[in-house]
């Protein structure tokens, strides 16, 4: 779920990785551009493991490299009939104890463990409590929070962390829009997912997840230094795209076991 805590203007250009690590948690990187006025805050429910402390995210600054999903989309070429179209068409480029907070490359971090626990935040940085009322199966997630900088429109350098996930046989990408302040049944998606399962635990494919993928291994495409063991090197990468008018809701990849 991709949540603001403040109108925004235009969302656009959101990409998300993921990955499962062996002791039960997962990576997750995120990206966008938004075009925000206002001091807010992007907020990203996680389904975590139940008891998750407010020590339970680890974040990982990638400010460093904020080319990562520019490479990642290096590893899927489009067939060579199409490059030239695509050439020709580019365009230019009492309080409870406040939570803790990091600075994670441009951004201020928290983790929120529970619904309740957003008392402790910020009042500028929470979600209008009607929106929990619309989205009831939310209610026991953690949630990440990435206050942003009102800058007009900006490209957001990837957001990176990990966290102990509730169910090791799939993996999560935060789609469900809130972008408003309301939930709307459907949603305009300019997405691209990306993921990259581990060795002998592929990706249970079906009709609905077409996914393709890359070229060659991770180390093929990635600067494997700069993206801090968020990637593995020897193993290939997946792409799909989400784009139009589609169902409001997150999206979860089930992995065989």
């Amino acid at each position: 779920m991709c949540c603001f805590t403040k109108p925004v203007r235009s969302v656009e250009s959101t990409r998300i990785f993921a990955r499962a690590d062996h002791n039960e948690r997962q990576f997750l990187v995120y990206s966008m551009k938004v075009d925000a006025e206002e001091n807010l805050a992007m907020v990203l429910p996680l389904p975590v493991k139940p008891g998750t402390g407010e020590d339970g995210v680890h974040f990982i600054s990638l400010k460093d490299y904020p080319d990562f999903f520019d490479d990642l989309e290096n590893g899927f070429p489009p067939p060579p009939s199409e490059r030239a179209t695509d050439s020709a068409l580019a365009a230019p480029p009492a309080q409870a104890a406040p939570l803790p907070v990091v600075q994670v490359g441009d951004f201020e971090a928290s983790f929120v463990p529970t619904e309740k626990d957003f008392s402790r935040l910020d009042p500028r940085f929470r979600l209008p409590k009607d929106a929990w009322k619309k989205l009831p199966g939310y209610h026991d997630y953690g949630f990440a929070v990435f206050k942003l900088k009102p800058r007009g429109l900006q490209k957001v350098h990837p957001m990176a962390f990990s966290f102990p996930r509730r169910d090791i046989h799939s993996l999560f990408f935060p789609t469900v829009h809130i972008h408003d302040g309301k939930v709307h049944s459907k949603a305009h998606f300019d997405h691209i997912l990306y993921c990259q399962p581990n060795e002998g635990e592929p990706l249970k494919f079906g009709s609905t997840y077409d996914w393709q993928e890359s070229s060659s291994h991770a180390r093929g495409f990635v600067k494997i230094a700069n993206a801090k063991k968020l990637v593995v090197p020897d193993q290939h990468c997946y792409r799909r795209p989400m784009n139009g008018d589609l169902p409001n809701r997150d999206t979860f990849v089930g992995l065989e076991s």
